[in-house]
């Protein structure tokens, strides 16, 4: 007898355990589910916050930089920075920065227009080309420290069209004139209709940050005995 109560005393522990370690199961998983979908919403209202962020910034810019920046997020997703001034996307496609500026900037080779989309990428720029690159157009700036390129106009296809142009001449595949030439005849053949390889995408392999260039220290000194200076000099 003692052994049978003994033996059921035993299974209603049993029983009761089991009950309870399905329950902690049944809240683990309420509670992971519920967990799962605030990182859901979390991350929704995180993507509807950066986009209402540049959304605002824009709505009082002129008509065509808007354009531009929401023709830019359908082709490279959501931007990298947004303010008042400047909207910026970073290492996205085959550009190493993209920023699209509020002012537009008259610019009138080599046909009337304004700039407000710089694309950038890296590019080595010999020295004996850097004045050649300069006399062919404006827009199109370099960095040497940094190694970088860019174009700076109102569509990415001329931006392409302006940097294949740029990389023709720093490559010596044209003179200036003729990349200037070449320029204007191109734009032509787009408004005629047609669909110039040169304004589809670049016509070479994008570089690295390998071809930025520090320059050379002319001074002597090492960085540490500069700030030692300054230090000493500040406390006189």
């Amino acid at each position: 007898m003692k052994h049978a109560i003994t033996v059921f005393v035993i299974c209603c522990f049993v029983g009761i355990g089991s009950m309870n370690s399905q329950e902690t199961k049944k809240k683990n998983d309420t509670s992971k589910d519920a967990m799962s979908k605030d990182m859901e919403h979390s991350k929704d209202h995180m993507s509807a916050n950066k986009k209402g962020m540049y959304s605002d910034y824009i709505k009082d810019w002129p008509k065509n930089t808007q354009k531009a920046v929401e023709s830019t997020v359908k082709s490279y997703g959501e931007p990298s920075s947004s303010s008042a001034n400047e909207i910026v996307w970073r290492n996205v496609g085959t550009w190493e920065i993209i920023r699209i500026s509020k002012e537009e900037t008259p610019h009138n080779f080599p046909i009337d227009h304004t700039d407000y989309m710089q694309q950038t990428i890296y590019h080595n720029v010999p020295e004996d080309k850097m004045s050649e690159l300069g006399a062919f157009d404006g827009s199109v700036t370099f960095d040497r420290t940094q190694g970088y390129l860019s174009a700076r106009c109102d569509l990415e296809a001329n931006n392409f069209l302006a940097l294949n142009l740029a990389h023709n001449i720093i490559t010596g595949k044209k003179t200036v004139e003729e990349a200037r030439t070449a320029y204007a005849d191109i734009i032509k053949e787009k408004m005629s209709g047609k669909d110039p390889d040169y304004m589809k995408k670049l016509q070479f392999n994008v570089e690295t940050k390998a071809v930025a260039d520090p320059g050379v220290n002319t001074t002597g000194l090492t960085k540490d005995e500069v700030m030692a200076a300054i230090k000493k000099n500040s406390k006189m």
